[in-house]
């Protein structure tokens, strides 16, 4: 019988984040990015990024999880990270203070394809609620591809909404429609934005960079 916990990241980890991320990203938005660009994403390059986000996050509410699922051996299967928003989180021409306090960002939330359906990508968002229930957070945002149903539909079984913000991500001169998705931050568990069980996991979220 499987097993699934979540854990926070640790700085060994990042060369299977950077992998998974890979995975996914190949996946989930091959109708949606240019091929050549997720083909010549460098893996090492994003291992580099993620032991830093680790080792030294900006702050201590910027958070790294990964979920395990556990049998004969454990498997990392998938990671979420989420920090307080900035200027990647605003819509264009969004005024700096327009989001106001006490709102955090998920800036990735990814279970890679051959390990979905069991439950990791409900693990991880709710072990990063509690987080940001700890942390004084009392809405959480995240940008997702108009495209990316599977994300959308899995944040929308826990009560994420669109929140009348869009814009466009230009990815090697594309222009990808994205749409921005809030929720309040339970203020206890098992209320509406935390999910018990869903029965989906996300297959992505989208990063805030593509190239």
């Amino acid at each position: 019988m499987a097993l699934g916990f979540v854990r926070p990241a640790r700085p060994e980890d990042a060369a299977e984040i950077a992998r998974i991320q890979l995975a996914t990203w190949r996946v989930a938005y091959r109708r949606l990015l240019p091929r050549h660009v997720l083909e010549n994403l460098d893996e090492a390059w994003l291992a580099r990024r993620w032991d830093a986000a680790v080792r030294q996050p900006p702050g201590d509410t910027h958070r790294v999880l990964v979920a395990v699922e556990q049998a004969e051996q454990s498997y990392l299967v998938g990671f979420a990270a989420s920090g307080p928003v900035d200027a990647e989180a605003l819509a264009p021409n969004e005024p700096a203070d327009a989001l106001g306090t006490g709102v955090v960002a998920v800036t990735d939330l990814l279970v890679e394809p051959r390990w979905g359906r069991r439950g990791h990508g409900s693990r991880l968002l709710a072990a990063s609620v509690d987080l940001w229930r700890e942390s004084g957070f009392t809405r959480a945002l995240a940008w997702v591809f108009e495209g990316d149903e599977a994300s959308r539909k899995f944040l929308g079984a826990a009560g994420w909404e669109p929140d009348g913000a869009g814009r466009a991500l230009d990815v090697d001169d594309m222009l990808v429609p994205q749409l921005r998705l809030h929720v309040a931050v339970p203020t206890e568990a098992g209320e509406p934005g935390e999910p018990a069980a869903p029965p989906a996991d996300a297959p992505a979220a989208p990063p805030a960079e593509a190239d």
